[in-house]
């Protein structure tokens, strides 16, 4: 069976530890994504104690990168350098944890499909997460849809970097069914690359993160998809808080949704 994972709340890891351990979920880690965060190394520390106290694994964790505004694919130097400084600090944290994978964003703008720009990313962000994939051989690195409109840019970054054995995508399902196009077309372009799975639920309009089955997505169409497709794919539940978390989890048991019951 595929692992699940959860975001922990660290004000209230307890009971974060507690529901992790009662379903065998590891932690996707929120706290390192802030710009504030990443520029304070003493707030880090501080963080990465905390978690450290409570002697888990951290080998199965893994952790979102920076994201806000990071477009290594900018024509703007500065830009760029700002952006890979921000993914360098991000993947020394993995590092310093332990962790499996850290989750960056494509950062397309949205629509955008003006052949130069789309040339430019894909060249960018290959090259540049190649060389990101060779500095840190310990850490999967995963890319995740954003706003991205469609599947195939991001299919073919991945298509590019096939041979890179710590590199694959995310996919981010609810982001996904934001974009009116069939979540059928996200799954079946994508299959061969999905290492990881962002799900909650929405209004099929705004990105709600809310608990899964209380929005409109269609939970048995995407575990239909994820079987069919034969991914194999770790899975984090997005939801912000211990109610949410458990209802999220609740509701896949009961109706036996991907990664549940994947065996039986």
């Amino acid at each position: 069976m595929s692992q699940l994972y959860l975001v922990p709340d660290i004000r209230d890891i307890g009971h974060s530890i507690q529901l992790a351990g009662e379903y065998d979920c590891a932690f996707e880690y929120n706290d390192f994504y802030d710009p504030a965060v990443l520029d304070d190394p003493e707030k880090q520390e501080e963080i990465i104690a905390c978690y450290k106290k409570y002697r888990r694994d951290f080998s199965m964790d893994t952790m979102h990168g920076a994201f806000l505004d990071v477009t290594i694919h900018s024509s703007d130097p500065r830009i760029r350098e700002v952006s890979m400084l921000r993914i360098h600090q991000s993947m020394e944290i993995a590092k310093k944890l332990g962790l499996k994978a850290v989750i960056f964003h494509t950062g397309r703008l949205a629509g955008f499909r003006v052949d130069f720009y789309l040339e430019q990313w894909k060249k960018q962000n290959a090259s540049f997460f190649r060389k990101l994939a060779e500095e840190y051989p310990d850490q999967q690195i995963y890319m995740e849809n954003m706003f991205d409109e469609a599947p195939d840019i991001l299919a073919g970054l991945a298509e590019n970097m096939k041979d890179v054995k710590n590199f694959g995508v995310c996919l981010d399902y609810a982001h996904a069914a934001l974009t009116g196009c069939p979540g059928s077309e996200w799954v079946e372009t994508l299959a061969d690359y999905i290492c990881h799975v962002h799900i909650n639920d929405n209004d099929l309009h705004n990105d709600l993160h809310q608990p899964l089955g209380t929005g409109q997505i269609d939970w048995k169409d995407f575990d239909c998809l994820l079987r069919k497709h034969q991914v194999d794919a770790s899975v984090l539940i997005e939801v912000n808080g211990f109610d949410a978390q458990k209802k999220s989890l609740a509701y896949m048991k009961q109706h036996g949704i991907y990664p549940e019951n994947y065996c039986k």
